[in-house]
């Protein structure tokens, strides 16, 4: 199965984003019903560490974790990672309602040949009993999520080098959703809002994510991100890559960098927004969204929520999951604060710990 993807824990973990870029690693806690932010850190892969959401340097992914979990200060040893929503089959069946976990798994390895693409025994599955079937309550609808083991394993593979226990393996998607119901008090309308765009920009995918009612109704991957401003300041200034990462974070960029290279960015980015709301409206039912949500990195760039609300003419703000929260002594309120945007997949695995 899908190492227990969707199986309740209620044991805290550490929440893992291994993205193609930089390792993530969050540490939640739960007092008195708020959360709190114990520890956090991040840190650089090497180049083509991670190849199109997929780990080829395991052990380079493991060390870089290792690293980042020393630079945290946590003591806790078992970790929560997820897989690319693109690697996942997600499919709902009806199956007899009253069956057991072990019956529902037998019944579901017998069948899943119907509804996986892949010999069954490269694919690890799991599945979640959603409810009753409108109309027919003696069936229920269930979850099945299936992936090939490779990815899963390369990904556990990966956090045993570090030092860790895999204590579950989620789906991005799934962990955006969890997200997401630490940024609804930030949503601020006069009328109700049913459905909200989240638009996480990394460093090389873009990434949408469509909630109804705070459920995932759609996803779509693209390729586009902030690597695509890193590269540009690169040309325009003849520097070499960590010079223009630091550059474009830290400043200190010549004059024209604001008008020549990053307004055009901001444009660019603007329009694949854009772009991605209608691909989203032309395959669905729905014609507009009432809120869009700026995540990943790119994110923080200053204006840019302001530019893409003008543009649009939807509300738009910034992602931050941690608003509510309260820090613990071992997290840089500074440093989480600016890469706040860009950790909601790691917050959603932490909260895990809290099913």
């Amino acid at each position: 199965m899908l190492a227990n993807l969707f199986k309740k824990k209620n044991k805290a973990v550490l929440g893992i984003d291994i993205s193609s870029t930089r390792i993530k690693l969050i540490e939640l806690s739960k007092q008195n019903g708020r959360l709190q932010v114990e520890a956090y850190a991040s840190e650089p892969l090497p180049e083509n560490a991670v190849v199109e959401q997929a780990i080829a340097d395991e052990e380079a992914v493991g060390n870089a974790i290792k690293k980042a979990l020393i630079r945290s200060r946590s003591t806790l040893k078992r970790a929560a990672v997820a897989v690319a929503g693109s690697a996942v089959i997600t499919k709902e069946i009806q199956m007899p309602a009253g069956m057991s976990d072990d019956e529902l798994e037998s019944q579901i390895a017998v069948e899943a040949d119907q509804y996986i693409p892949y010999p069954l025994e490269e694919v690890a599955m799991d599945f979640e009993v959603q409810g009753p079937v409108d109309g027919n309550e003696q069936f229920d609808n269930v979850l099945l999520a299936a992936c090939r083991k490779e990815t899963v394993e390369r990904r556990e593979d990966a956090i045993e080098i570090a030092g860790l226990e895999s204590a579950l393996v989620d789906v991005e998607s799934f962990t955006v959703e969890r997200s997401y119901e630490l940024l609804v008090s930030q949503l601020e309308s006069d009328e109700e809002i049913d459905t909200v765009a989240i638009v996480d920009v990394g460093a090389l995918m873009t990434t949408l994510s469509v909630l109804h009612q705070g459920k995932t109704i759609y996803t779509r991957e693209q390729m586009f991100g902030g690597q695509q401003l890193t590269e540009e300041i690169q040309r325009r200034y003849g520097i070499a890559a960590d010079e223009a990462m630091r550059a474009k974070l830290e400043g200190g960029l010549p004059d024209d960098y604001d008008s020549e290279i990053l307004e055009p960015f901001k444009e660019t980015v603007v329009q694949q927004v854009s772009r991605s709301l209608q691909f989203f409206y032309s395959s669905s039912q729905y014609n507009d969204v009432d809120y869009i949500i700026l995540a990943g990195g790119t994110a923080s760039i200053e204006g840019l929520a302001e530019q893409v609300q003008e543009k649009i003419g939807t509300p738009t703000i910034v992602a931050n999951p941690f608003a509510q929260m309260t820090l613990g002594q071992k997290v840089n309120a500074q440093i989480l604060a600016n890469d706040a945007p860009a950790l909601l997949v790691s917050c959603g695995l932490a909260m895990r710990g809290f099913d």
